[in-house]
């Protein structure tokens, strides 16, 4: 597996790009404007500081190398420095498979939960954190395309997931006195029995006393005790097509028409604390997976990390970044569009939440080469893509928020934001990216993006077609500053020279 080494190219302004755009002729990019907005904004008092992280889970491992959103809360964010804007080298593992979860525990060695492109079959693969290299795998029974997407690693580095048959899986990894490495499922707890027939578990992510909370598709929320077997759910009777997050007392499920907070009986039967309504919009957007939301919710807040929740809608033409205090009920402290230097906007990402800050990426028009079982036809039938990404702060008295700056860098995956750093890592898309120039002509390439502006600070061109095409997916950054990058058909393994 040759290493490759990329050069980057500077890009000094936020949008700056080799061609002309169909939607970019009439976007505002950050213009004299947008720095006017960002100034105004820290003159009301937002202070755009990045941080603290969320508390860390007691039943993860690591924040930030713990779920395919670094954490329990889904922040988006890492502790550690990535690979930088200088000069980088990277390699590319082969596995045939869409890889959106990579996660890294205490001993190092990455673990990715892949989707097989030949039988969409989850599929686990352990990786040597030395160069990449697949080590060992170990396939899953089939269920939801979404079934073999989310997953968290827990704090004694096994991969918890769902498997197509409903059974709550522990996978550790071991090697062998050969040197030879194998996967193993430690333990199993059956759901099937607590579920509609037909219905698959969608989000995991553990509770502070150690209960797994899980969401399905058809909208059950519920809780798991792997020790005792006890499996406690309630149902909203609405699709939930995302992941979960959880704080210390409270669980964030965000369904196809609302946001759900939720705490927990003394039994572990999930309590509905509030639910927020929000605008899902005229139907699936083009660049979607589902109709409504395309965000997993996240917490977020300058204090301990967890004051506030935040989503998006589907509100057409431009989506809202919506925004609420956990503690003070379903009314939102602010519904700010965002992504409005286009005329249409809309995401099937998780945002990037920090102290003040949030940041939205736009995946309007981003073809995917297969959509979840049911999903409906997408109003418009299509459209371009071209990227994008907004930067919202809240207020630091918590009574609103504002946009600060809106930028047109072409994110082809969800962004995460080094906190060790504070340079925000993506991988960039040009060329044509209809569903059939995605996969054989669109260039991709790592980017670090400036938090504070928008601006792509360098760029380094990576390689063209399925082989590279990350699929909105997020990258993990290990403790050495090594980050890996899911694709379409394996991974990317990028460190800085």
């Amino acid at each position: 597996m040759p290493a490759h080494r990329s050069h980057p190219h500077p890009h000094p302004h936020p949008g700056q790009h080799p061609r002309p755009r169909s939607r970019r002729a009439v976007a505002t990019t950050l213009t004299t404007a947008a720095v006017l907005i960002a100034a105004t904004a820290t003159a009301s008092g937002a202070s755009g500081g990045f941080g603290p992280l969320p508390p860390q889970n007691p039943y993860t491992a690591a924040n930030g190398t713990a779920t395919m959103h670094g954490d329990s809360a889904s922040s988006d964010t890492t502790p550690y420095a990535g690979p930088g804007a200088g000069s980088i080298s990277w390699s590319r593992t082969a596995l045939a498979s869409a890889c959106p979860t990579v996660v890294i525990g205490s001993d190092g060695y990455p673990v990715a939960l892949c989707t097989t492109i030949f039988g969409e079959t989850p599929t686990v693969y352990l990786l040597d954190p030395s160069n990449g290299a697949k080590l060992a795998s170990l396939a899953l029974p089939k269920g939801s395309l979404f079934g073999g997407v989310y997953a968290y690693l827990d704090n004694a580095d096994q991969l918890v997931a769902v498997d197509g048959d409903d059974n709550l899986l522990r996978i550790g990894h071991q090697q062998a006195a050969d040197g030879s490495w194998s996967l193993t499922i430690d333990q199993s707890t059956p759901l099937s029995a607590y579920l509609p027939s037909g219905d698959n578990v969608v989000g995991l992510s553990p509770g502070w006393d150690g209960r797994v909370w899980f969401a399905t598709a058809g909208g059950v929320i519920g809780t798991a005790d792997t020790t005792t077997g006890a499996v406690h759910t309630i149902s909203t009777g609405e699709g939930i097509d995302n992941s979960i997050s959880t704080v210390p007392g409270y669980t964030a499920v965000a369904t196809d028409h609302a946001l759900y907070l939720l705490t927990e009986a003394p039994d572990g039967t999930p309590v509905i604390d509030w639910r927020a309504a929000y605008d899902r919009g005229p139907g699936r957007k083009p660049g979607q997976l589902s109709w409504g939301t395309g965000a997993t919710p996240s917490f977020f807040g300058p204090g301990d990390g967890t004051e506030y929740v935040t989503i998006t809608d589907n509100a057409a033409p431009h989506e809202n970044l919506l925004v609420y205090k956990v503690a003070a009920g379903p009314t939102p402290i602010c519904t700010t569009p965002v992504l409005t230097q286009y005329p249409e906007s809309g995401t099937e990402d998780a945002v990037i939440a920090s102290g003040d800050s949030v940041f939205v990426t736009d995946t309007y028009g981003y073809p995917y080469p297969a959509l979840p079982s049911g999903a409906p036809a997408s109003v418009p039938s299509s459209a371009s893509f071209d990227g994008g990404m907004s930067r919202v702060d809240v207020n630091v008295d918590g009574t609103g928020c504002q946009l600060v700056w809106n930028s047109d860098v072409e994110s082809a995956a969800l962004p995460r934001l080094s906190l060790a750093d504070g340079k925000i890592y993506t991988f960039t898309v040009s060329g044509p990216t209809g569903l059939v120039g995605s996969d054989t002509f669109a260039l991709y390439g790592y980017a670090v993006v400036d938090p504070a502006t928008g601006a792509v600070e360098s760029s380094s061109s990576i390689g063209i077609g399925l082989l590279y095409n990350p699929l909105q997916m997020t990258g993990t950054t290990a403790a050495d500053g090594t980050l890996y990058q899911g694709t379409e058909t394996g991974v990317l393994r990028i460190t800085g020279d």
